[in-house]
């Protein structure tokens, strides 16, 4: 069953990044799924459900692609893991590129509908938190305050980037090339 659902979760995002949440059609996703309609709703009660899941579903699979190394793989440094964490974000992939467009598609669906603002603001609150973390690895002496709005400042600019990436209106390397730059800015304030 657990299958089921994650397949649905997959579909869910395929369809949240090619029409919006606006177009999100429940019939549509039960046949992007392949189930039926009665098994969406058996899982997520309704449209909201529906939503708030796949927000979940692709923040737990951004934590997966952005984090998981190879058992053989060396170690990684703080500074090299904190750059990796936020470049995996801006990989040309199927999984990433639907992840980032349902993300940027959820998100601007809360400017006019605020079911999902609580969440959202909760998941980015997360996210900052981590980077933050992985800022205080880099640069154990800064105070919190100072690595938050570091790592505010890094996962606002990636979500710009990732945007105009998405849009075609910035080559991918050169998206990659700015996220380097700031996270080496923010690295070096946080020393100084």
């Amino acid at each position: 069953m657990a299958s089921r659902k994650t397949s649905i979760m997959e579909a869910a995002a395929r369809v949240i990044a090619r029409r919006g949440v606006r177009g999100l059609r429940v019939e549509e996703l039960a046949a992007e799924a392949g189930v039926s309609t009665a098994l969406i709703y058996y899982h997520f009660k309704d449209r909201t459900g529906i939503l708030r899941q796949t927000l979940e579903f692709i923040n737990d699979r951004a934590e997966r692609y952005t984090t998981e190394r190879a058992a053989d793989a060396p170690p990684l440094t703080p500074r090299e893991e904190l750059e990796q964490t936020l470049l995996l974000e801006l990989q040309d992939s199927v999984e990433v590129r639907e992840n980032s467009t349902a993300w940027g598609e959820l998100r601007a669906s809360a400017v006019f509908d605020g079911t999902l603002r609580e969440d959202l603001a909760r998941a980015t609150r997360i996210w900052v938190q981590e980077i933050a973390e992985l800022l205080g690895a880099v640069r154990p002496m800064s105070s919190a305050v100072a690595l938050a709005g570091a790592a505010e400042r890094l996962t606002a600019l990636l979500e710009g980037l990732s945007v105009r990436w998405l849009s075609g209106s910035l080559p991918l390397a050169h998206a990659r090339t700015l996220m380097v730059d700031a996270i080496d800015a923010e690295v070096a304030r946080l020393g100084s």
